[in-house]
C-alpha cells in the first residue's frame, strides 16, 4: 500500500474512531457496539501494514490497545453500571507501556545503530 493510500486508510479510521466515541457520548447503544468491530479491525489491519517499521509498528500497537480498552469501557458504561473500567485500565495501560518500550528502548537503540 502506497504512503498516501496508507495515510487516507489512518484518516478513515479516525472518523471510524470519532463515530463510535460520538455514538457512546449521544448514548446510542446499539450504534456504539455495533461501531466498534469495524474501528478495531481498521486498528489491527493498520498495525499490520505499518508493521516493517518500529516507529509505526509500536504507535499503531499502542492505538489497537486504546481502542480496545475504549470499546471495553463504552460497553461497561452501556450495559454494566461502569464495572468494567479497571479491564479497560490493563489495555490503556498496555499501550503506554508500548510507548514506553518504543521510546525508552527500541528507539534509542535504532539511534545508535545509525551513528
Amino acid at each position: 500500500m502506497s504512503e498516501t493510500k496508507l495515510r487516507e486508510y489512518e484518516n478513515f479510521h479516525i472518523m471510524l474512531w470519532l463515530l463510535k466515541d460520538t455514538c457512546w457520548l449521544m448514548e446510542w447503544r446499539l450504534e456504539g457496539v455495533f461501531m466498534i468491530m469495524p474501528t478495531v479491525a481498521a486498528a489491527f489491519h493498520i498495525t499490520w501494514l505499518g508493521r516493517k517499521n518500529a516507529a509505526n509498528l509500536f504507535h499503531n500497537l499502542a492505538v489497537s490497545s486504546w481502542i480496545c480498552g475504549n470499546a471495553i469501557w463504552m460497553i461497561g458504561e452501556f450495559f454494566f453500571n461502569d464495572s468494567f473500567r479497571p479491564f479497560a485500565k490493563v489495555f490503556f495501560s498496555i499501550g503506554v507501556m508500548f510507548l514506553a518500550v518504543y521510546y525508552f528502548g527500541v528507539r534509542p537503540k535504532e539511534r545508535r545503530l545509525r551513528q
